[in-house]
């Protein structure tokens, strides 16, 4: 009874042997694509070599024989093994079975099996390119059996001195900085705090017009002339006032002298003093009137036009907005013109409720242009802190600088900003990727071949990309023209189709 009981371990514990030195042995690397071949087939492949009868892969020794097939359809794929005794189909229950699998760059990888209907079931995904070595260890009625095959797809023989010429470059896969950028849509508008409207300040009738919609104008150019009755009066009121105080000044300098000589009273020479300081004050007021409204005081009231009135441009811009016209009455509180300085503009960013903890002030922002190749640098300057109840989104506002004029307001842009950076421990070359079977691939360099490896990946910028699954960090993987590897692995037929 003791023995019945131990038989079992001690059939496990033998098969686990053996598979150790078919590991050790299939450790060295694969062997070439010249002399090895594909003895694992599938569904639609034509093989000289011993099939069974599900087109899989027979293994035989004596009356015992394993077919070895690879089923995915619908599912990943999966080892499936069908065993015989005599031709006919055995019980999976009645024999135990191991695989030992390596490819090139790997260490070795078992697959142990259980019965399910028919068959033995791999208990792991056996990963694409299905390029490998395999050692395959069997019980059967007490009996130990083994044999090895190997399989070669996707791979391609291209030796060191031809990289060079190919433009291939070799890099390594290992821990990258990811810098994933978020990118929003947003709007060139005016920047606000450089927008400026333009009143008259003076009533009167509009004898001029010269600035228009849309012109550029420079600060102290003329856009409109008022003939204005109310400036009339004020001038007439300066010049009166610059003559009294011209007069009143005499007066007292005349007056001081006689008092210093004592020719006069004191009284007199006070009187004169007190004169001249109203006509300071009453000149002063008079030109701070004018000032006020923009105009210069003028020297010569014999060539001066009292009447006109010059309405000019505050700042350099461009004009946005008029609303005067020639022959009209303006009151002085009437907007007539809005000029906007265009030297900056701002960037209005639509903001998601679920990116907003991303973005902050101070962040550098790139814009880009949707309908050209204009794009500039900027920070993000401010945070709406309410969501619109429309759209429900927040604005962020970025701030260019516009002195070559290329950013012009109602332009759709997007902006681009790093949302974090991310230490990840694999990671490639965002250019080496291609695409096979509507999967991202690179391709692992391994002696002088190249062989195909399909890639899960994460998060990326514009240079690297996270590897999840598929390449290990310190493999070697070609970059540049790896487009090359590709096409001649079309041209070999080495791209296996399953």
């Amino acid at each position: 009874m003791n023995t019945m009981k131990w038989k079992p371990i001690l059939i496990v514990v033998a098969i686990g042997v053996i598979l150790a030195g078919w590991i050790l042995m299939l450790d060295q690397p694969a062997t070439s694509p010249e002399s090895a071949q594909d003895h694992l087939t599938h569904a639609g492949e034509s093989e000289q070599l011993v099939t069974g009868p599900r087109g899989g892969k027979l293994f035989s020794e004596g009356d015992f024989s394993l077919e070895l097939t690879i089923f995915e359809k619908g599912i990943p794929p999966q080892f499936r093994i069908y065993p015989y005794y005599k031709g006919k189909s055995l019980s999976p229950k009645m024999t135990q079975v191991a695989v030992t699998l390596t490819r090139l760059g790997g260490s070795a990888q078992l697959f142990k099996f259980t019965p399910e209907a028919d068959y033995l079931l791999g208990d792991q995904v056996v990963d694409e390119p299905h390029s490998f070595d395999i050692a395959i260890a069997a019980e059967y009625e007490g009996k130990l059996m083994r044999w090895s095959d190997s399989q070669v797809e996707g791979r391609a023989e291209i030796p060191d001195a031809m990289l060079k010429s190919m433009g291939i470059e070799l890099l390594t896969v290992e821990p990258a900085v990811i810098k994933p950028k978020l990118r929003l849509p947003g709007e060139i508008t005016f920047n606000e705090h450089t927008i400026v409207r333009v009143v008259p300040r003076v009533a009167g009738l509009v004898t001029d017009v010269q600035g228009h919609h849309g012109q550029l104008v420079k600060k102290g150019d003329v856009l409109a002339v008022v003939d204005s009755p109310m400036l009339a009066d004020l001038r007439s009121q300066y010049f009166v006032a610059k003559k009294r105080l011209g007069l009143t000044q005499a007066t007292y300098e005349r007056e001081k002298k006689l008092w210093e000589e004592k020719i006069t009273a004191k009284q007199e020479y006070l009187m004169a003093e007190e004169l001249w300081n109203e006509a300071q004050i009453a000149a002063e007021l008079a030109t701070t009137k004018l000032r006020a409204l923009g105009v210069k005081p003028d020297t010569n009231y014999l060539k001066t036009d009292y009447s006109r009135y010059e309405i000019r441009a505050p700042i350099s811009g461009i004009i946005i907005a008029k609303a005067i016209a020639l022959g009209e009455a303006l009151k002085e509180d009437r907007e007539i013109y809005t000029i906007a300085d265009v030297s900056t503009v701002w960037t209005s960013v639509t903001v998601y409720p679920k990116d907003l903890n991303v973005i902050r002030i101070g962040q550098k922002v790139t814009v880009q242009a949707t309908a050209s190749d204009i794009h500039s640098d900027g920070v993000v300057t401010y945070i709406s802190t309410l969501i619109g109840g429309q759209t429900r989104t927040a604005t962020a506002r970025v701030e260019l600088g516009n002195q070559t004029g290329l950013w012009r307001p109602g332009m759709f842009v997007n902006a681009e900003l790093v949302a974090e950076e991310i230490r990840v421990p694999a990671a490639v070359a965002l250019s080496s990727l291609q695409t096979m079977k509507d999967q991202p691939v690179v391709f692992g360099r391994y002696g002088d071949y190249f062989e195909l490896r399909p890639l899960e990946l994460g998060r990326s910028d514009d240079v690297m990309v996270e590897v999840l699954k598929g390449i290990r960090p310190g493999e070697q993987y070609a970059a540049g023209n790896s487009f090359a590897i590709k096409a001649e692995l079309g041209k070999s037929g080495a791209s296996h189709e399953h």
